[in-house]
């Protein structure tokens, strides 16, 4: 009852219907008539998907406010650029476009794509103005530089801003913090801070420590051991080496602490002055708990055959001697003599006999590995990838020689100082990171869908249902608002090579006006639909049908766009005009109608029967709830 529902749902609501009016500006600042800009409006009116995402807590509603000012900021300011510019109204239009598209891109990263359609518009329009021999010099650089300014300097320090603040005012751990970094984390009050504060900054011979993945993929996890060993034979028929088990885990244990030893040296506790680890230096690694030190050799690892095992050595009286030296080298060191630093050092670890790479393979094991996640040695690795480094995360100077000592040593909290304050840059940069590069979902979803269902809306996605009335909330659009979207783009597409392969040979079949706003107008509305749909093929991450309501809101607009130019230019005499006339009110009046039909799965009222209910799936795709009594 403490969530404040009714202001979460305000800002959608207010951008969503602010949609409308923006939609019919945007048509009259392309030229185009009042009755094609009342069409457009009209459309993105009686479009359900809209409406439903505008009624919840979602996001797309404000990301499309944001984009569709952006367009209309940029051509009121193109528009005024022919007769008043470096006017007030020109400079407060210019820079409200680089205030919309950062704020574009601050709601989602999808902004982004609009955002960079509109530098590629003002870049032509700007070689355009380089090449106008009624400006001089001066005047070019200044009108280049306004733009540089407030297209490209404002959006990024805009940006910047956001994020500075949103830094600012969250400054508390939470409870998702481990897909962060452990130097993030511990920027952070409490959490890993509380457990880490006081740490000693080097990591010297005799340290104890925890070792993190700096990948954090498939999820967050640390160097382990346990006393358990690879199997004699595994399930494929290949023989291991039955040493003790080296493994990636995802929590915090008693297991995951090591010890940094001096291979000339017996003693597992820091010297005093303590000895600082240096890139290149040579350590073993101990493990805490079973004083086994880590070990590669030639033997294939369990889940990766091309690869070499991770083990801690056992001695079987063999011949297989131990092979237990590593090699650090710190990754993000400023110079060859740099020290390993308690979390801010990335480091690998290179065996010195073989070469390989200390590696998180990211496969889980099988139960003899209790699903653990399999290290392996990484042979011939000439890059960084982030899988082969690691951060000391948790770090104690060893004051204990005896193995019970240090057990006990082992399970208690860590005490000393340390500032591991990240710069604002840094941090930004690594939540920039997370968010282009994080999985939020292993597994599809059952609403998920493919790009190509988007177009024909072959899926929906069921938002709400009440489990007494039947009532339901669904993402479902207008049908008839998104066939016509695609008959649109498909008639322009088809009329502009025509026209341009028909120009190619001297035959204009429009005036030379016309030709113009049916590039600029196409170049806006197809782009737009291109820009903001066709990045969609390319990416790894699981999709809704909700992703594509930015590039359906640029196909909306290309229809009015359409329909006019069909009126204006192939309707010769008043007859076809007024026959096409006709047809566009009976085609308005379905877009209604559709838009009624499927309203109660738009507004979750009124309660449908389950005959009714089966009425509105238009398509077996559709997945439509209906109750079993």
């Amino acid at each position: 009852m403490n969530v404040p529902v009714w202001s979460l749902r305000l800002l959608p609501a207010l951008t969503g219907a602010l949609c409308v009016p923006l939609a019919y500006q945007i048509l009259v600042e392309l030229h185009f008539s009042h009755c094609a800009a009342f069409g457009a409006a009209l459309l993105i009116l009686f479009e359900n998907s809209l409406i439903t995402q505008s009624r919840l807590m979602l996001l797309e509603s404000v990301l499309i406010f944001f984009i569709l000012l952006a367009i209309l900021s940029y051509l009121k300011f193109y528009n005024l650029q022919k007769c008043s510019p470096f006017t007030a109204g020109w400079w407060f239009w210019l820079l409200l476009t680089g205030v919309a598209c950062s704020c574009a891109v601050g709601v989602k990263y999808m902004g982004l794509f609009t955002y960079m359609l509109l530098l590629a518009i003002a870049g032509v329009h700007s070689w355009h103005l380089i090449g106008d021999q009624t400006l001089s010099n001066v005047s070019v650089l200044c009108h280049l530089l306004a733009r540089g300014i407030a297209l490209v300097v404002v959006p990024v320090a805009m940006y910047l801003s956001f994020f500075y603040v949103h830094l600012t005012l969250l400054y508390r751990s939470g409870p998702h913090d481990q897909i962060m970094t452990s130097a993030f984390q511990a920027s952070l009050e409490g959490g890993l801070a509380r457990i880490t504060q006081g740490q000693p900054l080097e990591v010297a011979y005799g340290s104890q420590i925890t070792l993190r993945n700096v990948l954090g993929k498939p999820v967050p996890c640390w160097l382990h051991s346990h006393k358990n060993t690879y199997p004699i034979r595994y399930e494929n028929g290949r023989g291991s080496s039955h040493q003790q088990q080296v493994t990636c885990y995802p929590f915090k244990d008693v297991n995951n602490w090591w010890i940094v030893k001096d291979p000339g040296m017996q003693q597992l506790v820091v010297s005093n002055p303590p000895r600082p680890v240096r890139h290149g230096h040579i350590v073993q690694l101990v493990h805490g708990i079973t004083t086994r030190y880590l070990n590669t050799h030639d033997v294939a690892a369990p889940l990766s055959p091309h690869s070499q095992e991770i083990s801690c050595y056992v001695d079987y009286n063999i011949s297989m001697p131990a092979q237990n030296l590593w090699r650090v080298e710190i990754v993000n060191r400023e110079s060859d003599t740099d020290v390993w630093k308690t979390i801010l050092s990335e480091v690998r670890f290179v065996h010195v006999n073989t070469s390989a790479v200390l590696k998180l393979s990211g496969a889980s094991l099988p139960e003899w590995g209790y699903r653990q996640l399999e290290i392996i040695g990484e042979k011939l690795s000439k890059g960084y990838h982030q899988s082969m480094l690691w951060n000391v995360e948790e770090h104690r100077y060893g004051k204990s020689q005896e193995q019970k000592e240090r057990e006990v040593e082992l399970h208690s909290p860590t005490q000393a100082d340390i500032s591991k304050n990240l710069s604002f840059m840094a941090r930004f940069t690594e939540l920039q990171w997370k968010i282009l590069t994080l999985k939020n979902e292993d597994t599809e979803h059952k609403y998920s869908s493919s790009p190509l269902d988007w177009i024909t809306m072959d899926t929906n996605i069921a938002y709400w249902f009440h489990p007494i009335s039947g009532a339901q909330i669904h993402l479902i659009g207008n049908v008839l608002t998104w066939a016509s979207a695609n008959v649109a783009t498909l008639v322009y597409v088809c009329l502009f090579l025509w026209y341009l392969l028909r120009r190619r040979r001297k035959i204009c079949d429009i005036p030379e006006d016309a030709w113009r706003l049916w590039v600029s107008a196409g170049g806006l509305c197809v782009g737009g639909w291109a820009v903001n749909y066709l990045p969609f093929f390319m990416m790894e991450k699981t999709l809704f049908l909700y992703h594509y309501l930015p590039a359906l809101t640029f196909q909306i607009l290309l229809i009015p766009v359409v329909l006019q130019h069909l009126t204006d230019h192939l309707c010769r005499s008043q007859l076809p005009k007024n026959a096409f006339s006709a047809l566009m009110v009976a085609w308005f009046s379905s877009v209604y109608l559709v838009y009624r039909t499927f309203s109660p799965l738009t507004y979750g009222e009124p309660t449908l029967s389950a005959a009714e209910l089966r009425a509105l799936r238009w398509k077996d795709s559709w997945d439509i709830l209906i109750r079993k009594h």
